[in-house]
């Protein structure tokens, strides 16, 4: 074992490990927020756990981020780096969940408990649907971007990030009802859109001068989404992934 590394930090190690009764408790609730999201629920699968992020969560982050040896690889990704970086990241994340708008995620790998990176829902809108439309009086999200999505370099070409876009996937379009999911990426960044139209993403275009770059740029971003219709499709695709070796 090379010791310069530093050393993996698990989610239990973390304190924001979850008591095993509570860990799949059902969310009801009249606001968006806890409709959407709720600390003693994360979303399971058979290699990875999206565990609510807290800021218990930012020295496992830490930790993710620095043991990559290329650190290009988050080259047009937001990551916490150091103590402090992450302090502002959470509580970016945590603000935006507190608004209402987002709901941000620790992943962790299930098979050794560590902590491997970053995701979220965010931009959750939820439309006034007039009364007598089937959809008036929703509390979930009409519609919802995935995103802030970084991962440790070990889980890099493995399961986790198709794993964690299935899991997404499946809650906003099956317990939300959601009506489009999407996602952007820097124009750049090349790697990321193969990977989004790989799981079923379709283009619909660029948004120019869209928002801050992490290289602290003018970024434009490609978009992709995946609406309501689709799901089935790309369900059974991300399906057949996922049982590949």
């Amino acid at each position: 074992m090379n010791s310069d590394l530093p050393p993996v930090i698990h989610a239990h190690e973390t304190g924001c490990s979850l008591p095993e009764s509570e860990s799949h408790r059902g969310v009801r609730s009249s606001s968006i927020l806890l409709a959407t999201l709720n600390a003693t629920t994360p979303l399971q699968g058979k290699h990875v756990r999206l565990e609510p992020l807290e800021m218990c969560h930012a020295d496992a982050l830490v930790d993710a981020v620095n043991a990559a040896p290329d650190q290009s690889i988050y080259r047009w990704t937001q990551v916490p780096r150091t103590s402090a970086e992450a302090v502002d990241y959470i509580g970016a994340a945590l603000a935006m969940r507190d608004a209402g708008t987002a709901a941000p995620f620790v992943t962790v790998r299930k098979e050794d408990g560590a902590v491997i990176g970053s995701t979220r829902f965010f931009d959750m809108q939820t439309w006034p649907w007039p009364a007598g439309n089937p959809r008036h009086g929703r509390t979930a999200p009409d519609v919802c971007e995935i995103g802030y999505t970084w991962l440790a370099h070990s889980a890099i070409r493995t399961a986790a990030n198709t794993e964690s876009k299935f899991l997404m996937l499946c809650h906003a379009f099956e317990s939300w009802g959601v009506l489009r999911v999407c996602l952007h990426t820097d124009v750049r960044n090349l790697r990321s859109q193969v990977a989004i139209v790989r799981i079923g993403g379709v283009k619909e275009g660029v948004l120019r001068a869209h928002k801050l770059a992490s290289d602290s740029t003018t970024r434009d971003s490609a978009r992709f989404s995946i609406i309501a219709t689709e799901w089935p499709g790309v369900k059974q695709r991300l399906r057949r992934m996922l049982m590949q070796p």
